[in-house]
This record gives C-alpha cells, sequence and structure tokens, in this order.
C-alpha cells in the first residue's frame, strides 16, 4: 500500500500508523541489555533509515519520538528527509519543567521553543510532565492551560501524553485546548493502569483523536494478535504508533495493519521451526 489511510489531527492529514521509536532509541520495556543493544545499533542517523524507508515508503510519514529531547532521533529524521526528499511529520512529546515558580515557566517555554526550532507539527508534553499537574479531586488539571498555551504560541499542535487515563476525561470536561492525546493500549493490558475495556471506553469517548502506543506490550505479544485488536479496537480517527527494529520488522507490522483494515488475512511467511509440522507450512 503506496497510502496508509489517513486521518487528520488538529487540521493536519496524519497516517493513521505512526512510526514508534522505543526499540530504535533503546528503551525496550525488558531491560537493560537490550536497550544497550538497541543503542549500539542505531549509533548514527543514517542507522535509521533503513527502518524509516520502509515506513515512508508505504505512506506512513509521521514519527513520535521525544526529539527536542534526544538529538540524534531529531538528526535522523533530518537524515531521513534528506534522503527521502519530503518531509516527515514530526511528534515532540517533551518532559517539561512545570513546577509552579516564574523560572520553571521559563524554562518550559524555552522548551516548547526548541521543540518548535526543530521543526516540530505537534507538541504534546510528555505524561510524567503532565501527571504532576493532574487533581483528581478536583477532576481537572490545573495551571495545564500555561503551557498548551505556549505551545500554540510558538505555532504548534499541542497535546497530552495519557499513560493516566484520567487526563483523557479531565482535558475533554475541561475543554482544554488539546487536538489529541497519546494513550497506552494494548490487548495484554501492559502498562495500562486500569482494564482494557476501560481505556476503549474513554478512547471511543474521547472528543479528540487518540494515538495509541505499545500495541505489542514491548513485544509481549506477537504483531499479528497485538495489531489486529488494535485497529479492530479503535475509532476510524485514531491511530496506533508501531515501533520496530529493523526493516523486515517494519514490512511486516505494515502488512498485518493493512490486513486487517481491510479484514483479510495477511500475506505473512509462517514462522520457522526446527521440526515444522504439516499445519505449520500453510
Amino acid at each position: 500500500m503506496e497510502h496508509f489511510p489517513r486521518t487528520t489531527v488538529g487540521g493536519m492529514s496524519l497516517p493513521r500508523m505512526l512510526i514508534g521509536t522505543n526499540w530504535m532509541l533503546g528503551w525496550s520495556h525488558t531491560g537493560a541489555a537490550a536497550d544497550a543493544a538497541i543503542r549500539e545499533k542505531f549509533a548514527s542517523p543514517a542507522d535509521f533509515w533503513p527502518v524509516l524507508s520502509v515506513f515512508l515508503e508505504a505512506g506512513v510519514d509521521a514519527i513520535m519520538a521525544p526529539l527536542s529531547t534526544t538529538p540524534i532521533a531529531a538528526a535522523a529524521v533530518d537524515y531521513a528527509e534528506q534522503k527521502a526528499g519530503s518531509k516527515i511529520i514530526r511528534i515532540d512529546t517533551p518532559a517539561l519543567n512545570v513546577n509552579d515558580s516564574e523560572s520553571a515557566r521559563r524554562e518550559a517555554a524555552a522548551a516548547v521553543k526548541h521543540s518548535r526550532e526543530i521543526g516540530s507539527d505537534f507538541c504534546l508534553i510528555h505524561h510524567t510532565s503532565v501527571e504532576q499537574l493532574v487533581n483528581k479531586n478536583l477532576c481537572a488539571i490545573p495551571r495545564l492551560p500555561d503551557y498548551l498555551a505556549m505551545i500554540r504560541d510558538e505555532g504548534l499542535l499541542p497535546g497530552l501524553s495519557a499513560h493516566m487515563p484520567e487526563v483523557v476525561q479531565y482535558a475533554d470536561s475541561n475543554g482544554y485546548d488539546v487536538e489529541t492525546y497519546i494513550q497506552i493500549f494494548n490487548c495484554m493490558g501492559f502498562l495500562m493502569q486500569v482494564e482494557v475495556e476501560n481505556v476503549a471506553r474513554i478512547i471511543w469517548n474521547a472528543k479528540h483523536p487518540v494515538m495509541t502506543i505499545k500495541p505489542m506490550a514491548a513485544g509481549r505479544t506477537t504483531p499479528y494478535i497485538g495489531l489486529t485488536f488494535s485497529w479492530n479496537a479503535i475509532r476510524e480517527c485514531d491511530m496506533v504508533t508501531v515501533g520496530t527494529n529493523s526493516p523486515r520488522e517494519a514490512a511486516e507490522d505494515i502488512e498485518i495493519s493493512v490486513s486487517a483494515l481491510e479484514h483479510r488475512f495477511p500475506d505473512l511467511e509462517a514462522r520457522s521451526s526446527p521440526f515444522r509440522q504439516t499445519v505449520l507450512g500453510h
């Protein structure tokens, strides 16, 4: 598929599949050895290109990462744009200093400005910052509008990383100026703070498109199971963020995703086995 299905977020066209980066930046959610192996494999901006090129060929031209705080990620996107001769939509997820002081606000404003300077299109405040502001007693996120205004002032599209599912509900109920949310969502319930069904309900009731992450639970379920579940459990406006460690994995995940959206079985090779049974060969 040359043009992966798209949605619209804040007036911008986005592919419904987003390029994830944990498995290129070294956040495996398995252990330090795996993290180190990933970083050794993707040690320079050029090392990212074989994976990114597969996504771009399929029309998946948007990447999610803490671009403004991870220089190699931003450099890899710059390199890929030069190689491809086309723009990659940048979804930055910076952590901001949300302490209630003038110096902290200046620091946060500078971080948002840097996000714009490196070419970001979206600035989605990292969940570690957002969750410091959440007040469950008030069902609100006090002072959040200050940071969203900083993002708007820099000409970026604002959003929230919402590992805590209440973030989506509070942002919607209080009418905060956001265009989208990042929400953990997978069939395993991995890193989700409430049951899968309840997060699904929050996604379906969200007032803005949702960017789901960790569809394969950081390798705890197979791509076929994880992606088939995610694509069939979200709305047509929502997205799935997919991280891979190799070009072949990227191609496989794209085919599984397209087949799920087309309601057919994916065109995949059978799994290898030292003593393959007949059923595994078909």
